[in-house]
């Protein structure tokens, strides 16, 4: 996975990531936004409307001087440990 920042602020963060599709992008956002202190989570993937840009765009936005990176950070780990507890829930069922 390749990460490129385009805009960082104090309070909002657009990072391309490469290789990703709908899928991990939705989960990420619903992470980002079940923080209190991100106002704001989306991404586009849209190449026509976007000027040619063919890989995902997160946009955060954050409140209350949280770093907007930090708030990724926190989103990876939860979006990791949910993952992680699935895979043991399903391996225990099966």
């Amino acid at each position: 996975m390749e990460l490129r920042v385009t805009e960082s602020t104090e309070d909002e963060l657009s990072i391309e990531i490469a290789g990703e599709d709908h899928t991990f992008m939705n989960v990420l956002k619903g992470a980002l936004l079940e923080h209190d202190d991100v106002s704001a989570a989306t991404y586009d993937v849209n190449p026509e409307q976007s000027g040619g840009q063919t890989e995902p765009i997160l946009t955060i936005k954050t409140e209350g001087g949280v770093d907007p990176l930090e708030a990724l950070e926190e989103a990876a780990v939860d979006v990791r440990e949910k993952t992680v507890a699935f895979r043991e829930a399903f391996e225990a069922a099966a």
